[in-house]
């Protein structure tokens, strides 16, 4: 048989790039089969089929409980499960009686059991999430228990739309709650419990610059798998973000930083104390009621004088003060923290036109706010000046697969940085010379704190009790350049009238842990 002239056979190189070619095109038509059965039998008839399904099972007593989980991220990023399913399974097998087989289950227990929350029946008979995160992020969590089967399509480019549109995407929870430094912090607190026997007592643990929760610890606490034997539903309400309390001198870095930052005073303007003074026919002391003649602003911080801050505040004048303490460090108002049930800060003597209530204001009685917003503002010293959001979700991963970051907004610059240079400066001082006698000062490392002793309002006749008090105590490290703010409050401990007798070495052994746990570097 002859050729035709001009033309080539083929050789052996072009038959195989034709087989190739021929056995790409059968992969991808049995590809497309595929999908399109699929897209047949999930979609066109999904219904149908799980009408069938459902005629064939037992009907449940209880609806099946199907619901993302939680976990805490240690400080590598590795993920520990915090909130989970536990499969019920074989104890249901060994009963004659059909159930619900999946139950919420809680590895730690108790750890962070007022952040974490727990899942419960409500009115309609449905399980869902009831306290902290669990019942804050419900749209993330609670899935439809009556679906028993996945669909490929929805999953698939259902996700792709909420990642892309920013919509609530069903998945698990990823928080910013740290583990190791959790345990820590409840630690601390129940040894301060057993000393001191306050009536409550908490504690937060917070990246400054991002406001980033790597702790917050209640104690009275509870067993997250066995709620349901608590007596008092009271217990399971974080006071965190749902009570607020006159925090007393802490709120003095406050002040001074405002009145820097205003240009009304100067870290070497001076003033003379006099023990106590009269405005507005109200008479307001040092704690001590003693004089101390001229003194500069370091003294006011370092024996933490009323009369120092009311000379401050008296600077500032009203609407400058005002200006700081509502529009700036945003007091009064919600902080957006992503826990249920935050209340507002009661600050109305703020906006009074009686200078007392300035005065007062400036040392922390007065007014009362919850724990997490005077945080966020005494967070603004340590981070250069900025108002951060505080949160304890950072991300979610959704059913399909992908994690989407959670935003929290860009801080707002509401100081000077050379005021929160200044500021930090001071307390790093009142660290080294004063608290505690200086016993809490680290060699190496700058710490700036403070602590506070606010006397608790009486309900009953008005004014305050005298023997009754709030101690609270904040600090931050390493002083310039902060990793972390640390927040501590006891109401009503017994034993010792001034916080600083009952919250340094606390705070001092909180410190040294979280600088050998994240080995942080010296800076002194």
């Amino acid at each position: 048989m002859s050729l035709a002239k001009g033309r080539t056979p083929p050789g052996p190189s072009t038959r195989f790039v034709w087989r190739v070619r021929l056995l790409t095109a059968g992969v991808a038509l049995v590809a497309l089969l595929v999908v399109g059965r699929l897209y047949v039998l999930q979609i066109m008839h999904g219904e149908e089929y799980l009408r069938r399904s459902d005629a064939q099972s037992v009907e449940l007593l209880n609806p099946l409980l199907n619901r993302g989980a939680i976990y805490f991220s240690d400080k590598s990023g590795a993920l520990v499960t915090a909130a989970t399913l536990h499969d019920l399974s074989a104890e249901v097998a060994a009963t004659s009686t059909p159930a619900s087989t999946k139950q919420r289950y809680y590895p730690g227990g108790s750890l962070a059991a007022h952040t974490i929350g727990f899942v419960a029946y409500n009115n309609d008979n449905e399980q869902k999430g009831r306290y902290g995160l669990e019942r804050y992020y419900e749209e993330t969590l609670g899935r439809s228990g009556e679906s028993l089967y996945t669909n490929f399509f929805v999953e698939l480019f259902g996700g792709v739309k909420e990642v892309l549109e920013g919509t609530p995407q069903k998945g698990d929870l990823l928080t910013t709650i740290e583990p190791t430094v959790q345990s820590e912090l409840e630690r601390t607190l129940e040894v301060y419990a057993k000393e001191w026997n306050p009536a409550l007592l908490g504690g937060i643990v917070m990246v400054p610059t991002t406001g980033e929760i790597v702790a917050l610890a209640i104690l009275p606490t509870f067993d997250l798998n066995s709620f349901n034997t608590e007596e008092s539903v009271r217990v399971f309400n974080n006071p965190v973000a749902q009570s607020v309390f006159e925090m007393g001198s802490i709120i003095k870095p406050l002040t001074i930083a405002a009145g820097l930052d205003a240009g009304a005073i100067t870290e070497a303007t001076t003033y003379n104390d006099t023990g106590c003074i009269t405005l507005d026919e109200k008479k307001i002391c040092n704690y001590d009621l003693k004089a101390r003649g001229t003194i500069p602003m370091q003294e006011i911080l370092n024996q933490s004088l009323n009369l120092g801050v009311s000379f401050v505040a008296g600077k500032m004048g009203p609407e400058t003060m005002r200006g700081y303490f509502l529009d700036r460090y945003k007091l009064g108002e919600e902080t957006g923290i992503d826990l249920p049930g935050e209340v507002r800060g009661l600050v109305e003597n703020i906006k009074s036109s009686r200078q007392v209530e300035f005065a007062t204001a400036s040392f922390g009685q007065g007014v009362a706010t919850t724990p997490i917003e005077t945080v966020r503002a005494l967070a603004s010293l340590a981070n250069g000046g900025y108002l951060v959001t505080p949160h304890l979700g950072r991300a979610v991963r959704g059913e399909n697969g992908l994690v989407r970051e959670l935003g929290w907004g860009e801080p707002v610059r509401v100081l000077k940085p050379e005021t929160t240079t200044a500021i930090s400066r001071m307390l790093t001082t009142v660290v080294d010379t004063s608290l505690a006698g200086g016993k809490i000062k680290l060699d190496h490392w700058s710490v700036a704190a403070k602590t506070g002793t606010a006397q608790i309002a009486d309900p009953q006749g008005g004014g305050y009790y005298a023997d009754r008090f709030l101690h609270s105590f904040f600090g931050y490290f390493p002083a310039q350049d902060a990793r972390f703010i640390i927040f501590l409050f006891a109401n009503e401990p017994t034993g010792a009238p001034f916080a600083s007798q009952t919250w340094a070495m606390p705070f001092k052994s909180l410190t040294q842990f979280l600088i050998n746990y994240y080995n942080i570097p010296p800076d002194r």
